[in-house]
């Protein structure tokens, strides 16, 4: 997909693809493309080039049918605040053509799965921000569909309700919908995505499992040692370990470059002592997509 804006390329080439159940994440800073990207998903906007096919159906603006397939939630709270939640997602659910015993039990299952049950009668303009971000959420999937879309869905809550939403959207794998998440937090991809891209720039860096991605970087990890005794008379012996490949050592300290920190750290541990050092303090440090985003772009992803 292509989207111009004047001389600006807000996407240019962008393209994936999201399978039934999986949740895919696009990774990338604000100004990235992202928003510009899901509202061609959701067929908002018009690619310049490319084109968007959602359960099978090509979407466009003009397009109808295959909108029915897509739940979007956007950035800004799209709920009525002088309605309960139970009464938005009745009102929601009527213009899907959600009728009678079946439009109440999905109520019904969906306040559950935002966990917002106990809380249903209650005006929405009541609720905490994370609350809001819920309902809203809750609105987008109602209508079990096809692609859920979520835009940044925890911007802007505290702790307690990013991690109240972030299980609600755990969830949806029980639900079977392929999930497009979009976020600039490198934990919300590492803890709910199956696949991520990499976008900045209107282009997409990168895309793979969290695994894949970080094997672009060489996939190498760090352990920092440090203590009483002479770990830079020790570094020999540390370098002699399989699966060490670099070690940078003063009398107190030193820092090993290794393959598999997990499987290694026992026996540096180990090493480190036979050799007379005793440890007061020890370090382990693995690649995460923070340093895949500064590999690929040369910036840091809050840049």
């Amino acid at each position: 997909m292509v989207r111009r804006f004047g001389d600006l390329t807000a996407v240019d080439g962008v393209s994936f693809r999201i399978a039934p159940g999986e949740t895919y994440g696009l990774l990338g800073p604000n100004g990235a493309g992202k928003t510009t990207t899901i509202s061609m998903v959701s067929g908002l906007i018009a690619a310049d080039s490319g084109t968007v096919t959602v359960a099978g159906r090509p979407m466009t603006p003009r397009t109808t049918e295959p909108k029915k397939h897509v739940g979007l939630v956007p950035q800004e709270l799209a709920i009525y605040p002088d309605l309960s939640a139970r009464e938005n997602l009745v009102f929601f659910g009527s213009l899907q053509g959600m009728r009678g015993a079946g439009l109440t039990s999905r109520v019904d299952a969906v306040l559950e799965l935002i966990g917002l049950t106990d809380r249903a009668k209650d005006l929405s303009k009541e609720y905490s921000g994370g609350m809001k971000r819920r309902l809203n959420i809750g609105i987008g999937l109602l209508h079990q569909p096809t692609l859920l879309i979520l835009d940044e869905p925890t911007v802007g809550v505290d702790p307690q309700s990013r991690n109240a939403i972030l299980e609600s959207v755990e969830a949806l794998s029980v639900e079977g919908m392929a999930v497009l998440y979009t976020t600039h937090y490198m934990e919300e991809a590492e803890r709910l995505c199956d696949r991520i891209g990499i976008i900045d720039s209107g282009k997409l860096q990168a895309e793979g499992t969290r695994d894949e991605l970080i094997r672009l970087t060489g996939g190498v990890d760090t352990i920092r040692i440090a203590g009483s005794g002479d770990l830079g008379s020790a570094a020999d012996t540390l370098r002699a370990i399989p699966g060490v490949e670099r070690v940078v050592a003063d009398r107190h300290s030193a820092t090993l470059t290794v393959r598999d920190a997990p499987a290694l750290i026992a026996e540096v541990v180990g090493t480190a002592a036979g050799q007379g050092v005793t440890l007061s303090d020890v370090e382990v440090s693995r690649p995460d997509l923070e340093s895949v985003f500064l590999h690929l772009t040369g910036k840091a992803l809050r840049d």
